[in-house]
């Protein structure tokens, strides 16, 4: 008779409390401070760089076509209506003019006057209203989450180590962003004065002020290909795009992610264990009021945090690659959105995240 043996394994208890974790938060400044003294930049070889970059930027243009050809031939799209004018335009023609004159950074009236030369080329000459309703054609914004999907799989982008954070976009040139949230943060940091009061309208009323004019936009990047994952676009918050960005990212999962103090909450915690799964890694910089009351993971991240701070902050921020990427992305499609519907506003900030990827698509 075979007697079968069963051993069970049972890690060691995570001995952590709420004082310890908040006596390591109080003096989280002091302890970066000595952690970027240990870690200094490396310098960056910018022969090199240049180099890299021009081999990727070519890559990006020589793969543009053959990668639309492939996104379009995976699809079948059957229309509903057969009346109305024929398009002058073909699916393939759509997609590659919206993604070169997102490029180009040019308006549509200006898109479509440097059609007319390049007209002797291509054969193309459209208005400027053909051009703004690509933004909001369907069969556009299909192909354009296939040539998403395709990049991804083409680099093996499965279960990354991921770093997310959010940036806001200017609707109008009049406020710009960077400059702006700096001011509100200022005022928020004051304190009132006694005499201030708002103003009363005539019925008595406090006055509303208007939101700012501002595209939030969260992405969620792979830390070893630079590639987005994961993208969301709000006109309300920075968690509604958050939201949006890690339901896209769940196709392709994660095996860690990094954000920031913002999203440092048990709320959070239990969100991404639920989409990405338990063995998920999560690193978050706990608030100066946390404790280790809460879920599992939880206790694990203020554990992992308490007892090994120097290891914990070295992955933490790797999630200055996200500031990076938004910096390339703005630097290179201005910091504006230049539409005015949400659909088309949320069209424009797609075409910036798939030229990212595109662009990082050729690194060796």
């Amino acid at each position: 008779m075979d007697i079968l043996i069963y051993f069970v394994i049972i890690s060691p208890p995570m001995k952590i409390t709420t004082k310890e974790v908040r006596s390591v938060t109080g003096m989280l400044d002091d302890i970066i401070e000595e952690y970027k003294v240990d870690q200094p930049k490396s310098k960056r070889d910018w022969r090199t760089y240049e180099q890299q970059l021009t081999q990727r930027i070519r890559t990006a243009i020589r793969n543009l076509e053959p990668l639309i050809d492939e996104a379009i031939s995976s699809l079948q799209i059957v229309k509903g209506e057969t009346r109305g004018r024929k398009p002058i335009l073909t699916v393939k023609q759509k997609v590659q003019l919206l993604l070169l004159k997102h490029l180009f950074e040019r308006s549509n009236r200006e898109m479509s006057n440097v059609l007319v030369a390049f007209s002797m080329l291509s054969g193309i000459d459209v208005s400027y209203k053909t051009i703004e309703r690509l933004y909001s054609d369907e069969e556009v914004m299909l192909v354009l989450m296939n040539l998403h999907a395709l990049i991804l799989k083409k680099k093996g982008v499965n279960d990354p180590d991921c770093c997310g954070d959010g940036t806001g976009y200017s609707v109008t040139i009049k406020k710009h962003y960077a400059s702006d949230s700096k001011t509100l943060k200022n005022k928020k940091n004051e304190p009132a004065k006694k005499s201030e009061k708002p103003e009363d309208t005539k019925e008595g009323k406090i006055k509303s002020k208007k939101s700012a004019p501002y595209i939030f936009s969260f992405r969620l990047m792979d830390l070893d290909t630079r590639l987005y994952t994961g993208y969301g676009t709000s006109q309300k918050s920075e968690q509604e795009a958050f939201f949006k960005a890690m339901n896209m990212a769940v196709e392709v999962g994660a095996g860690s992610i990094r954000l920031d103090r913002y999203y440092s909450c048990q709320e959070y915690v239990r969100l991404m264990e639920k989409m990405f799964g338990k063995d998920v890694k999560i690193y978050l910089i706990p608030k100066k009021n946390a404790t280790i009351k809460g879920s599992l993971k939880w206790k694990k991240i203020m554990h992992d945090f308490v007892n090994d701070t120097s290891g914990f902050l070295g992955e933490f921020f790797r999630r200055n690659q996200s500031e990076s990427g938004f910096s390339e992305d703005k630097r290179r499609f201005g910091w504006m959105i230049a539409q005015r519907r949400y659909d088309r506003i949320n069209s424009s900030n797609f075409c910036t995240t798939l030229w990212h990827n595109m662009f990082w698509m050729g690194r060796d």
